[in-house]
C-alpha cells in the first residue's frame, strides 16, 4: 500500500478535514482521529447507529483509530506533543486562531517536528477581509456564483451534496501528497492550505471566465445548460431522465433518433454554444419525444443511439444498480448498533499495482485511546489518571 508507514493525526471536523484523512487511510496511512471525550458534534450528524454515530461519520472515518482528548489542557498538550513528534501529517480544518490556541498551527508543530506536514482548510483562507469568518459548504457555493445560476430567476438553489467540502478535501489530499514528495528531497514538512471559497471558485471558473471575457451575465435557466443542448431533465410516463448532448456527432445522432434530421444543418444549432443559446426549443422537442415513453424505454433508445442519458433515481435506488456492484464501489461495513452493514464507498479510484487497505469500520468514541497512548509511552496507571480527570 502506497502510504503504509505514514502516520496522520486527524483533528478535522465534518467533511473537508476528515475526508482528506480518510483518503489517506484508504491507501494505508495510520490515521488517528482525535475527538472530545464525549465525541465531536460531527459524529452525531444524521444518526444511524445505537450510539448516535451518524451516516456522514461512518463514511468520513473508515479505517481510522480514535483517541479522545482535551487538547487544550496541559496534559492534553503533552499528549499532542508526543503524537506530533512521531507524525508525518496533521489534518486540522479549524480557523487559524483555533489552531494557534491549541498549538496546532504550523510554526508550533514544526518546532516539535520539522518533518511534519500540516493540512488545513478554512472558509476564506488566511488573508483578506473575510479571513476571520467561518463558513460551511453552502457559503462557498453561494459566493462562487453557482447558487445564483441554479434554479429559477425567482428561486435560487444550493446543491444538496456538499461538493465544495469534498472538493476541498480532495485538493488538500493532493497537497499532502505533493508535500510528502517534496519532503523526500528537502527533509522538511510544510503547511498545505485549502479553502472552501477557493475550491468553489475553482469549480465554477469556466463560468467566471465566460463573464470576464465575453461580458455575459448568465441568468438561471433551470436544468438546461448554457453551452450545450438538449442538456436538461425530462419527464417520462413514469419518472424523469437526464440527457447531456455535447458535440456535433452526439447532436447529430440525437436529431436522427427524435426524427428531426433537419436540425443538424439548422444554423441556430450549428455549435454547442448556439445550441445552448437556443436550448429551450431543443428541450421542447426532447420533451415531446419523452412524453409517450417510460424512463426505461427512453434510456434504452438513447443508449442504442449512443446518446448520453440516465434515469433520475432516488437515493434509495442509487446503490442497487448492477453497475455499482460491477465496479466494486461498496465496502459493506458493520458498525455496532446499526441494523445492517453500512454501504460505505471509499476512494472511488483503483491503482493497477496498489490495492487499498482492507476496509475497517469507523471507530467508536475513544475506542483506541489506551492503545495509542501506550504507543507514545503512557503506562496503565497514567492512562487511568488521565481518564479520571476527563482528559481522555
Amino acid at each position: 500500500m502506497p502510504l503504509r508507514g505514514i502516520k496522520v493525526l486527524d483533528f478535522g471536523r465534518y467533511i473537508a478535514g476528515p475526508y482528506c484523512a480518510a483518503l489517506l487511510a484508504d491507501y494505508g496511512a495510520d490515521v488517528i482521529r482525535i475527538e472530545a471525550p464525549d465525541g465531536n458534534d460531527d459524529r452525531y450528524t444524521v444518526p444511524v447507529a445505537g450510539d448516535g454515530s451518524g451516516a456522514m461519520f461512518l463514511q468520513m472515518n473508515r479505517n481510522k483509530r480514535c483517541l479522545t482528548l482535551k487538547p487544550g489542557s496541559p496534559e492534553g498538550r503533552e499528549i499532542v506533543r508526543r503524537l506530533v513528534a512521531a507524525a508525518d501529517v496533521v489534518v486540522a480544518n479549524l480557523p487559524h486562531d483555533a489552531l494557534v490556541r491549541l498549538g496546532l498551527d504550523y510554526d508550533s508543530l514544526a518546532a516539535i517536528n520539522p518533518r511534519v506536514i500540516l493540512a488545513t482548510a478554512s472558509a476564506f483562507g488566511r488573508e483578506g477581509p473575510l479571513a476571520e469568518r467561518v463558513g460551511f459548504d453552502a457559503v462557498g457555493q453561494a459566493m462562487s456564483g453557482t447558487v445564483h445560476l441554479t434554479g429559477t430567476p425567482d428561486q435560487p438553489y444550493r446543491a444538496q451534496v456538499n461538493y465544495v467540502d469534498f472538493g476541498t478535501a480532495l485538493h488538500c489530499a493532493f497537497g499532502v501528497m505533493l508535500a510528502l514528495r517534496e519532503r523526500e528531497t528537502t527533509g522538511k514538512g510544510q503547511c498545505v492550505s485549502g479553502s472552501l471559497f477557493g475550491t468553489a471558485l475553482a469549480m465554477s471558473n469556466a463560468l467566471t471566465i465566460d463573464h470576464a471575457l465575453n461580458g455575459i451575465e448568465r441568468q438561471p435557466i433551470g436544468n438546461r445548460s448554457y453551452s450545450s443542448a438538449p442538456t436538461d431533465l425530462f419527464r417520462t410516463r413514469d419518472g424523469w431522465i437526464v440527457t447531456q448532448i455535447v458535440g456535433a456527432p452526439i447532436f447529430r445522432r440525437w436529431a436522427e433518433l427524435v426524427e428531426r434530421p433537419e436540425l443538424i444543418d439548422d444554423p441556430r444549432y450549428a455549435s454547442d454554444i448556439l445550441r445552448g443559446d437556443n436550448g429551450a426549443e431543443l428541450s421542447a422537442i426532447m420533451q415531446a419525444w419523452c412524453n409517450p415513453r417510460t424512463s426505461e424505454q427512453a434510456i434504452d433508445e438513447l443508449a442504442a443511439a449512443r446518446v448520453p442519458a440516465a434515469p433520475v433515481v432516488r437515493p434509495s435506488e442509487a446503490l442497487a444498480h448492477p453497475q455499482v456492484a460491477a465496479m466494486g464501489l461498496i465496502d459493506a461495513t458493520a458498525y455496532p448498533g446499526t441494523p445492517r452493514a453500512a454501504p460505505v464507498i471509499r476512494a472511488p479510484i483503483s491503482l493497477s499495482a496498489s490495492a487499498k487497505t482492507a476496509p475497517k469500520r469507523a471507530p467508536q468514541v475513544g475506542e483506541h485511546s489506551d492503545a495509542i497512548l501506550r504507543e507514545i509511552g503512557y503506562d496503565d496507571a497514567a492512562i487511568a489518571a488521565l481518564r479520571a480527570q476527563r482528559i481522555i
